[in-house]
């Protein structure tokens, strides 16, 4: 059986579409996971969005056990959470941090990523087309890394 991609999402992305638009574009959560589950094509993909921490690091504990990949936009996690990234650093897969804007031309405290020292690759400022782009690169690092 193929593991699955896992595709994580961090506080108040629940709330894309109608959430600064003019930052984030008027893509909802739900387009976002139908545009992943396209670009996977027959791969498996577990798509979660949480606002609570312990959500999401057992999500990646669950993709420790049965993952091929993570992605994740861990949204304000992203420069807060070292438990999030103590557990992605569990992860023996590849690991895609996503952005939906480019944090580097954002706010100094959106600039310093703790999720960034786990990751494989880093995908930012591409709006919700992020996500798909994310998902054919994990695919191919899921390839490389099972070689």
């Amino acid at each position: 059986m193929t593991k699955p991609i896992f595709v994580l999402n961090g506080p108040n992305l629940n709330h894309l579409g109608t959430r600064e638009p003019e930052i984030y574009g008027t893509t909802t959560l739900a387009q976002i996971e139908q545009m992943c589950r396209v670009a996977a094509g027959d791969h498996p993909l577990r798509f979660h969005q949480s606002n609570a921490e312990h959500e999401i690091i057992g999500w990646i504990h669950e993709a420790i056990d049965d993952g091929a990949g993570i992605i994740v936009n861990a949204a304000a996690y992203t420069f807060t959470s070292l438990s999030i990234l103590d557990a992605l650093k569990m992860f023996q897969g590849p690991i895609i941090e996503l952005h939906i804007s480019n944090i580097h031309r954002r706010e100094a405290h959106y600039q310093h990523s703790f999720i960034s020292k786990a990751a494989t690759a880093v995908i930012v400022g591409l709006g919700a087309k992020g996500y798909p782009a994310a998902v054919a690169a994990i695919l191919e690092l899921i390839d490389r890394h099972h070689r």
